[in-house]
């Protein structure tokens, strides 16, 4: 069966599986069938959550390969078979061009050699961004397009755990170091007509990961700017100018706090360094930016 054409009752792969792992609540309604009907009054995620915390490990595992029966694992890019849920297959594992040290200390563009602790790329030398650091999983190619394209505009947020895993692995010092993560804001009518912050989804799934707070209503995106895919660099800080604000009554969340920017891509840094700079008028105490990709242009 593949996952297009999954009944409605059944979770996403990934969702059931994160549910009974980690006695999370599924997005989804898990099919009556594995987990029994729920009681008066219980949802039918709920009722799973009740079962599986009544069975201890022994049976969380078994309910595990279950759900591995009847959702059989699925590559997040292309949908193929895999080994586990939230994995990529061995073709489009090959495609992603991951993002290792060393990099640049500042922007996080890779190097080819080692330049040595607290080494910077030209460009950070010529003007350090007002953010301190950037980190990126993977470079935003045709392997990372397929990736976010489809966690964007497809509805395929069961992505959002994985993607958050691998950003708590490149983000790992700013992670740790980090008082509170604030996801870059949807200006309301595009997150109406999206449905959901996709920023925000990895920012909750990172904070679940690391323990952190989640501040996700910190920041408002004021103006509707129009999309940054066709702008140069310079369009695109005219664009983002002014478009963020501090929420009113947020300031003691921010003041003398490190904050941990999340967002899925990092281009040319206008949608970054806009809010870094109101977070930092706040009082914030340094901001670092975590992100899925980075669009590494050639020097």
């Amino acid at each position: 069966m593949s996952e297009g054409t999954a009944p409605s009752l059944l979770p996403h792969p990934e969702e059931a599986r994160s549910a009974v792992s980690k006695g999370g609540d599924a997005v989804r309604s898990p099919s009556p069938q594995i987990f029994g009907a729920p009681r008066r009054g219980e949802t039918h995620a709920s009722g799973m959550l009740r079962r599986v915390r009544a069975l201890g490990n022994a049976g969380r595992v078994a309910a595990i390969r279950a759900l591995d029966i009847v959702l059989p694992p699925r590559c997040l890019s292309c949908g193929g078979s895999v080994g586990e849920h939230g994995q990529l297959c061995a073709s489009c594992w090959a495609a992603v061009s991951f993002i290792a040290p060393p990099v640049c200390a500042a922007c996080g563009t890779p190097f080819a050699f080692d330049g040595g602790p607290g080494a910077l790329c030209g460009a950070c030398i010529a003007a350090r961004p007002l953010y301190e650091r950037a980190r990126a999983v993977m470079r935003y190619d045709d392997g990372a397009r397929a990736l976010l394209l489809g966690f964007k505009h497809s509805d395929r947020t069961d992505r959002a755990p994985a993607l958050a895993r691998w950003m708590a692995r490149a983000g790992a010092e700013l992670l740790e170091q980090a008082d509170v993560i604030v996801p870059v804001p949807l200006h309301r009518w595009r997150l109406l007509q999206r449905r959901f912050n996709q920023s925000a989804l990895l920012a909750h799934e990172l904070g679940r990961l690391a323990g952190k707070p989640v501040a996700a209503h910190l920041l408002r995106r004021k103006r509707n700017t129009p999309s940054q895919g066709a702008l140069t660099r310079a369009q695109r800080e005219d664009n983002v100018t002014g478009a963020f604000r501090l929420r009113t009554g947020q300031a003691a969340r921010v003041a003398g706090r490190r904050v941990l920017l999340i967002d899925d891509v990092l281009t040319t840094g206008a949608t970054v360094t806009a809010c870094a700079r109101v977070l930092l008028r706040a009082g914030a105490a340094a901001v670092d930016v975590l992100t899925v990709a980075h669009v590494i242009r050639p020097r």
